[in-house]
């Protein structure tokens, strides 16, 4: 089956998601005003506050938006913003759709980093900002951490280049979206164009490494957490520092690679049975080539825990992936999901990402 044919499939399996419900994490509990996280909805902006395109104005879904030039990057404009973004739940319209975000928000003047944490299939923004405890993490190291929200009526991203013929196999020009969500985090805050990052579980890691190429190399950093192997890479990415993790015992994107959901019954499992997934560690490799690298190094970083790392790569670019053993379809370090298997205990996913976009080269 071509690329574009399993983009397809695996929407169509998207919008079968409330059926399965595979990916969903935990709803948090309402946090005590007085103890509210950085990423708790607070005060909701106006759709105008927020908007950055007009209907008819967006880009075609699977076309990359364009990048700053390199000598745009830098201190974006939001440095001298009048009134700055706050942190809180905010909406902008896109391509026509009313689309909403957390935003947590560090302490100091900036600039920033920037990061997109994606949602999973059939989960939400709030449930990924509590299971990934990236927009807890990421402020307290000075990151702004965007936490998007799919739009309504969808279970999951639209990956660039998704389209096809069967029912519910379009969707919003979601790359497209991401772009503009970067674009009004520069304008409304002071972050540094050259260090924008994603991460995500299951379908958002996918998202999140799909937009290595969507973005045009604007992104300097991804974490894929439970989905590398459902994104391929384009041709000669930008150097790019990859973080990837997956355990072996996931049912949901199978470590070995074949069909995803294999425990799926009915029409989900018709639809199932058309896509056939790479093994991880090949579409690892699959990435680690295209963005240059060669060489492999294996490593026991924890028991239970295989690192692989690819040795030589060009200036800018590092790719790793790391395998726990028994591992389900969870974020290892996090909260505890019993029906998506196990949760690594001595691997905490949250600061290894942390730690990679710390180290990661500016663009």
């Amino acid at each position: 089956m071509g690329r574009g044919a399993i983009a397809w499939t695996l929407a169509a399996l998207l919008a079968m998601l409330p059926v399965a419900g595979c990916t969903a994490a935990p709803q948090p509990a309402p946090a005590p005003q007085a103890h509210r996280s950085p990423a708790s909805p607070q005060s909701e902006q106006s759709p105008q506050a927020g908007q950055s395109s007009q209907p008819g104005q967006s880009r075609q879904a699977g076309q990359s938006p364009s990048a700053p030039p390199p000598q745009a990057r830098g201190r974006a404009s939001g440095c001298s913003a009048a009134t700055p973004l706050k942190a809180g739940r905010h909406t902008m319209t896109h391509d026509g759709l009313r689309r909403t975000f957390l935003l947590a928000v560090p302490k100091g003047e900036g600039p920033h980093p920037v990061l997109l944490d994606l949602h999973g299939l059939g989960s939400d923004a709030a449930q990924e900002s509590f299971y990934s405890r990236l927009a807890v993490e990421g402020p307290r190291r000075g990151y702004v951490v965007a936490t998007p929200q799919a739009a309504d009526g969808r279970m999951g991203w639209t990956l660039p280049g998704t389209s096809g013929p069967l029912p519910g196999t379009s969707g919003p020009d979601d790359a497209g979206f991401l772009a503009a969500l970067l674009d009004r985090l520069e304008s409304g805050l002071c972050v540094d164009r050259r260090r924008a990052f994603a991460a995500g579980m299951s379908y958002g890691a996918a998202m999140s490494a799909a937009l290595i190429c969507a973005l045009d190399g604007r992104l300097a950093g991804v974490g894929a957490v439970g989905g590398l192997s459902v994104a391929r890479p384009c041709d000669r990415p930008l150097p790019t520092t990859l973080l990837a993790f997956h355990g072996t015992a996931d049912r949901a994107v199978p470590y070995r690679g074949g069909h995803p959901f294999p425990d799926a019954t009915g029409a989900l499992r018709a639809l199932a049975d058309l896509v056939v997934l790479p093994p991880v560690e090949r579409a690892a490799d699959d990435w680690a080539r295209a963005l240059g690298c060669a060489g492999r190094a294996t490593s026991r970083p924890a028991t239970g825990v295989r690192l692989r790392t690819w040795t030589s790569c060009p200036a800018g670019a590092t790719v790793r992936l790391y395998t726990l053993d028994g591992g389900g379809h969870t974020w290892p370090g996090s909260v505890e999901v019993p029906r998506l298997g196990a949760t690594a205990r001595n691997l905490d996913a949250t600061a290894l990402i942390l730690d990679a976009f710390d180290r990661a080269p500016a663009r």
